[in-house]
């Protein structure tokens, strides 16, 4: 027997099971990334980082046949945008100006996490049945929409035709190991005016006197989360108002997925000053967040962007995630990668607006990408460099 449930709570499902489906090569290694495992998602609900008061509530679907989990995808009803990285805010007020109702929407998602992986979790075969039921969960509860963000290539190309889903095409800027051996074989791949600045950059970081050290696993020390605490409020205090993650959060990271976090961190002596939180991924290094409590010049680009990279080669890793946005990473390496989202807006009137859109939306973005791509860091070939 075929059964699709809708849960109130990650907890109402095994975390074996879970896993099972959401990341099956972890039993040969690293899942490609630890962001739909039961101890991330877990981490942010019994953390209160999602929950009660948050505007993430988790609701996953799970698909089992002869009760057994086969598929299950992280959904979540939302109360408002934010956390999410694919940005709707204009979609909402419109629709809400003309008289709708945008929130609760329903997101299927990684809450915070602007990095794509698979968010139709299990064999392939299920990912439309699993789509088609979360579509039913709105319409029967007359939400406005249903979204599913930083989906991978795969689920975009297989879904983008199920009927009245519509297929968003945005940009990050991701940074590929091109077989290099060291950093400076990187460098050697850029034009001469980027190579000298990417050095100057790092001399002048490393002229602040400060230890840099990348940290994983037990070398994490539990009083480290207290410092990066520090640096992460900082941060979201600048960029976004609340920070989006509790303090628990960090304890429940350290608890359950320190093998999967690289910490780089910066001392002063024995005193943390600054520090970069990633993931780590079976191919991909995630870099999330970043903090400081004292400024020093270039040191934002040595701790989130080089020293990844010095780390992504020794460990023999092809890419380096850096975030959303950030049109300044391009100098340094990164370089512009479509990034893809669905949606399913229930009043047809909006949804034929909002496509609309979308089409004008990936003309533009297709042209920055080849445009930004163009005029990448990297020597041309021929070129006098």
């Amino acid at each position: 027997m075929t059964e699709i449930t809708l849960h109130q709570s990650l907890s109402e499902i095994d975390a074996t099971q879970w896993d099972a489906v959401a990341a099956p090569e972890q039993a040969s290694g690293r899942p490609v990334d630890p962001f739909t495992t039961y101890r991330f998602l877990q981490a942010l609900d019994s953390s209160g980082s999602t929950g009660t008061g948050t505007g993430w509530t988790a609701h996953p679907l799970a698909l089992r046949v002869d009760g057994q989990l086969v598929a299950a995808v992280p959904m979540y009803a939302k109360g408002h945008s934010q956390g999410e990285y694919i940005f709707d805010h204009g979609w909402a007020q419109a629709f809400e100006r003309a008289g709708g109702r945008y929130y609760p929407k329903l997101q299927i998602a990684v809450p915070f996490t602007p990095a794509t992986g698979r968010r139709f979790l299990g064999a392939a075969a299920y990912h439309e049945a699993m789509l088609t039921a979360a579509i039913s969960v709105a319409t029967r509860n007359r939400l406005s929409s249903l979204h599913v963000t930083f989906c991978t290539d795969d689920e975009a190309d297989s879904l983008a035709g199920v009927d009245g889903i519509l297929h968003r095409v945005t940009q990050q800027f991701h940074w590929e190991n091109n077989g290099y051996a060291t950093f400076d074989d990187f460098l050697s791949q850029l034009s001469s005016r980027k190579r000298k600045m990417i050095r100057k950059e790092r001399e002048t970081a490393r002229a602040s006197g400060l230890i840099i050290r990348a940290l994983t696993g037990d070398q994490i020390e539990p009083a480290y989360w207290d410092a990066f605490w520090q640096f992460y409020q900082d941060t979201g205090a600048r960029k976004w108002g609340t920070p989006y993650l509790t303090r628990a959060a960090f304890t429940r990271f350290h608890d359950t997925m320190r093998d999967d976090i690289l910490l780089m961190m910066a001392f002063d002596g024995d005193r943390p000053v600054a520090g970069a939180l990633n993931f780590i991924g079976r191919d991909t290094l995630f870099g999330r967040y970043w903090g400081c409590v004292e400024d020093h010049p270039c040191l934002h680009f040595e701790l989130c962007y080089y020293q990844a990279i010095d780390w992504v080669i020794a460990n023999g890793l092809h890419r380096v995630e850096a975030g959303a946005q950030g049109e300044h990473k391009l100098a340094r390496g990164y370089l512009p990668t479509p990034v893809h989202s669905l949606h399913w807006i229930a009043d047809t009137g909006f949804r034929d607006a909002v496509a609309r859109y979308l089409q004008e939306e990936r003309r533009a973005v297709d042209e920055e990408i080849e445009v930004l791509t163009q005029y990448g860091p990297f020597r041309r070939v021929h070129s006098e460099d």
